[in-house]
């Protein structure tokens, strides 16, 4: 007799329709499998056989022929477990309706019966409510899969539900999604406890109001770390499309916890620098998401950025600039969203202390050199700000702290940030081509004759006149001016690093001096 269930791969960040055909016939007993299963998913066999038993049901001592369709999509997991194993039952005459009324079914399977919770439920769930409005899963997916409105749910914990489910005469009465947790992951510090670094909290705003990328430079203990950490807590809240592209990309990838619902807060990500290429953008023999796909929608925080192999930091290039990451294999190509604000830490030579008075650098000229050519023209260029941070002194550390705090800062951010959208429909860091010629043109000559004073004297590219620009559109939208104007500009060049090489006798009088108008 022949079964017939629908399931899901999910490939990527979306999920495909796969058919899962079940045939018990006459024969040698075993299981023959066909439709591209990759080793996961041949192994079911065991599994299925084992939890069939340990359920209750008998196992049939016949030829079971099993097919997953399309042939051409590699099915990946243990998602197919459950589905397989109805879908015997069903074969072997066990289940009265072999056709399951429309059901997408997922999940895996333990020995004794029972099914764990999966990863990648939520682009399954938004596939299953365009195919046939009804998904059997794990019931401990069930605040995942009540994101999806529209759906009839019916979690199930063990085999035996999920058959018994199947046995009824009617069909089952969905059940009602599990009230959305709040989401509370991201406790972050306030911007009013920062002592010193006002053109660091600057910098911050600036980048935050644009989703501008932000490097950083400065000694060890300037307050690079604790600055970028506090910039998630500008950004307002993720909208509901931009949260259930956070929350797909982090249930395929594994990282969103059993119980958890949509996720709400941006992510903020800060890998270690040992980190391969592959964990940082994604990829694999099955292509998963990196660390900059999980940043999707926030912060993607690279401390000791020089300290990052070469290939993995010049794999960011073209995901910086597209907002995708596109990663192509012999069988299958997928795309995994990438728009993150990068943000970078570095310090000024191997020891810390370049053009620190208060403790010389004993770094020699050429180690200086080594180590600053790491982080590669093209991929500096990509930093819309660039700022040099000072050593933090003891007056400014035992002093009252007078900054203005994280409330009052994200007001602004998010007024500057609905300027841009109704008037672009995107960010100004996302600016490019025509829209960038037409919003962030200057407001009159002396703007552009400062504008070409500092391409020339920074030794700018084209590509960080770009930044400029939408740099100073942004400070423009902060204070609710049309057009930015020279004071824009020549805020925006002051967050420009050079792009040539410091020599070590370089000072901070020489950085001075190159942006004196």
């Amino acid at each position: 007799m022949l079964a017939r269930l629908s399931a899901s791969a999910v490939v990527g960040v979306d999920a495909v329709p796969v058919s899962v055909e079940v045939d018990v016939s006459p024969g040698l007993p075993g299981m023959t499998m066909v439709g591209l299963p990759d080793t996961t998913v041949r192994e079911s066999r065991d599994r299925v056989r084992t939890a069939i038993r340990n359920s209750g049901f008998p196992y049939p001592p016949d030829r079971i022929t099993v097919s997953l369709a399309p042939a051409d999509v590699r099915k990946v997991g243990a998602a197919f477990d459950l589905p397989i194993a109805l879908g015997i039952l069903a074969a072997a005459g066990l289940l009265p309706h072999r056709e399951q009324r429309g059901y997408t079914v997922v999940g895996g399977l333990s020995l004794d019966g029972s099914i764990p919770p999966m990863r990648g439920l939520l682009p399954i769930a938004v596939a299953a409510r365009r195919a046939s409005g009804a998904l059997l899963f794990p019931a401990t997916n069930l605040a995942e899969a009540g994101i999806v409105a529209g759906l009839r749910l019916h979690p199930v914990a063990t085999l035996f539900e999920a058959a018994k489910l199947l046995c009824q005469e009617s069909p089952a009465p969905a059940t009602p999604p599990a009230p959305l947790p709040i989401d509370t992951e991201a406790v972050l510090d306030d911007l009013a406890d920062v002592r010193g670094q006002a053109a660091g909290r600057r910098a911050l705003e600036i980048a935050a109001a644009g989703a501008h990328h932000l490097l950083f430079c400065g000694p060890p203990g300037a307050g690079k770390t604790m600055l970028a950490r506090r910039l998630g807590g500008l950004l307002p809240p993720l909208s509901m499309d931009e949260a259930l592209a956070v929350t797909a990309i982090h249930s395929v990838a594994g990282h969103l916890d059993a119980g958890r619902g949509l996720i709400r807060s941006r992510p903020f990500r800060a890998p270690h620098h040992t980190c391969s290429d592959i964990a940082l953008v994604g990829g694999g023999s099955v292509p998963r998401p990196g660390e900059l796909s999980l940043a999707h929608g926030g912060v993607l925080f690279l401390d000791e950025l020089p300290e990052f192999s070469r290939r993995v930091l010049e794999t960011l290039r073209q995901p910086l600039e597209q907002g995708t990451v596109h990663i192509a294999r012999a069988a299958r190509a997928v795309t995994f969203p990438a728009q993150v604000m990068l943000v970078g830490a570095m310090n000024p030579c191997p020891c810390g202390y370049f053009g620190q008075e208060e403790r010389p650098c004993r770094c020699p000229a050429g180690d200086i050199g080594r180590y600053r050519r790491r982080l590669s023209g093209p991929l500096r260029d990509r930093f819309d700000l660039g700022l040099e941070l000072p050593a933090v002194t003891w007056s400014e550390m035992r002093g009252a702290a007078t900054g203005e705090g994280t409330v009052v800062v994200r007001t602004r951010v998010i007024d500057a940030r609905a300027r841009q959208l109704d008037r672009q429909g995107c960010l100004n860091g996302r600016l490019e081509g025509r829209a960038l010629q037409e919003h962030c043109a200057l407001a009159d000559s002396r703007a552009e004759t400062l504008l070409g004073k500092g391409v020339a004297r920074l030794k700018l590219s084209a590509r960080a006149v770009t930044r400029v620009h939408r740099v100073a559109r942004t400070l423009a939208d902060l204070e609710g001016v049309s057009r930015p104007g020279r004071t824009h500009v020549a805020e925006a060049l002051q967050f420009r690093l050079p792009d040539h090489e410091f020599k070590a006798e370089n000072t901070g009088q020489d950085r001075a001096a190159v942006l004196r108008f």
